[in-house]
Protein backbone atom coordinates (compact mmCIF):
# COMPACT_ATOMS: atom_id res chain seq x y z
CA UNK A 1 0.00 0.00 0.00
CA UNK A 2 1.44 3.77 -0.97
CA UNK A 3 1.99 5.75 1.75
CA UNK A 4 -0.06 8.12 0.07
CA UNK A 5 -3.35 5.58 0.87
CA UNK A 6 -2.56 4.50 4.10
CA UNK A 7 -2.46 8.38 4.83
CA UNK A 8 -6.02 8.71 3.35
CA UNK A 9 -7.20 5.87 5.38
CA UNK A 10 -6.19 7.09 8.54
CA UNK A 11 -8.06 10.38 7.66
CA UNK A 12 -10.93 8.29 6.79
CA UNK A 13 -10.84 6.47 9.91
CA UNK A 14 -10.45 9.84 11.84
CA UNK A 15 -13.44 11.58 10.10
CA UNK A 16 -15.46 8.56 10.73
CA UNK A 17 -14.32 8.99 14.73
CA UNK A 18 -13.21 5.82 14.90
CA UNK A 19 -9.45 7.11 15.42
CA UNK A 20 -9.61 9.95 18.20
CA UNK A 21 -6.95 13.12 16.96
CA UNK A 22 -4.50 11.72 19.06
CA UNK A 23 -4.96 8.53 17.96
CA UNK A 24 -4.49 9.64 14.52
CA UNK A 25 -1.19 11.72 15.06
CA UNK A 26 0.59 8.64 16.36
CA UNK A 27 -0.42 6.50 13.37
CA UNK A 28 0.46 9.15 10.95
CA UNK A 29 3.71 9.65 12.96
CA UNK A 30 4.20 5.52 12.57
CA UNK A 31 3.43 5.44 8.74
CA UNK A 32 5.68 8.71 8.03
CA UNK A 33 8.85 7.10 10.29
CA UNK A 34 8.10 3.69 8.45
CA UNK A 35 8.04 2.27 12.24
CA UNK A 36 6.44 -0.91 12.24
CA UNK A 37 2.87 -0.64 13.94
CA UNK A 38 2.30 -1.91 17.72
CA UNK A 39 1.37 -5.10 18.74
CA UNK A 40 -0.81 -5.95 21.54
CA UNK A 41 0.92 -6.69 24.53
CA UNK A 42 0.19 -11.01 24.48
CA UNK A 43 0.94 -10.98 20.73
CA UNK A 44 3.88 -9.49 20.85
CA UNK A 45 5.04 -11.42 23.47
CA UNK A 46 3.80 -14.97 22.29
CA UNK A 47 5.29 -14.29 19.08
CA UNK A 48 8.93 -12.97 20.70
CA UNK A 49 8.51 -16.98 22.64
CA UNK A 50 11.52 -18.57 21.48
CA UNK A 51 13.67 -21.63 22.86
CA UNK A 52 16.86 -21.05 24.38
CA UNK A 53 19.84 -22.38 23.19
CA UNK A 54 21.88 -21.59 26.72
CA UNK A 55 19.52 -22.70 29.40
CA UNK A 56 18.44 -25.75 28.08
CA UNK A 57 18.24 -29.50 29.68
CA UNK A 58 16.32 -31.00 26.96
CA UNK A 59 15.06 -28.52 24.14
CA UNK A 60 15.20 -25.31 25.66
CA UNK A 61 11.66 -24.75 26.19
CA UNK A 62 11.63 -23.91 29.80
CA UNK A 63 14.65 -21.82 29.52
CA UNK A 64 12.81 -19.72 26.77
CA UNK A 65 9.69 -19.44 28.84
CA UNK A 66 12.06 -18.21 30.98
CA UNK A 67 12.99 -15.70 29.64
CA UNK A 68 10.07 -14.63 28.02
CA UNK A 69 8.24 -14.73 31.38
CA UNK A 70 10.87 -13.53 33.87
CA UNK A 71 10.52 -16.41 36.28
CA UNK A 72 13.71 -18.74 36.77
CA UNK A 73 13.32 -21.95 34.77
CA UNK A 74 13.59 -24.27 37.66
CA UNK A 75 10.55 -22.81 38.03
CA UNK A 76 8.86 -23.95 34.26
CA UNK A 77 10.62 -27.27 34.69
CA UNK A 78 8.81 -27.87 38.24
CA UNK A 79 5.54 -27.09 36.74
CA UNK A 80 6.18 -28.99 33.46
CA UNK A 81 7.10 -32.15 36.29
CA UNK A 82 4.38 -31.84 37.79
CA UNK A 83 2.21 -31.49 34.77
CA UNK A 84 3.60 -34.44 33.70
CA UNK A 85 2.39 -36.37 37.17
CA UNK A 86 -1.20 -35.17 36.46
CA UNK A 87 -2.08 -37.29 33.59
CA UNK A 88 0.83 -36.64 31.44
CA UNK A 89 -0.26 -32.77 30.35
CA UNK A 90 2.99 -31.88 31.19
CA UNK A 91 4.71 -33.68 28.78
CA UNK A 92 2.29 -33.23 25.82
CA UNK A 93 2.15 -29.42 26.28
CA UNK A 94 6.35 -30.02 26.51
CA UNK A 95 6.50 -31.82 22.87
CA UNK A 96 4.17 -28.97 21.58
CA UNK A 97 6.00 -25.95 22.70
CA UNK A 98 9.10 -28.01 21.55
CA UNK A 99 7.66 -28.86 18.19
CA UNK A 100 5.97 -25.00 17.85
CA UNK A 101 8.37 -22.44 19.27
CA UNK A 102 11.12 -21.82 16.72
CA UNK A 103 14.98 -21.66 18.43
CA UNK A 104 16.68 -18.67 19.54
Amino acid sequence: MALSDELNRLDELRGRGVLSDAEFERAKAQVLDGAPPLRPAPLAALNALRRSRTDRWIAGVCGGLAAATGAEAWVWRLLFALLALCGGAGVIAYLLLWIFVPQD
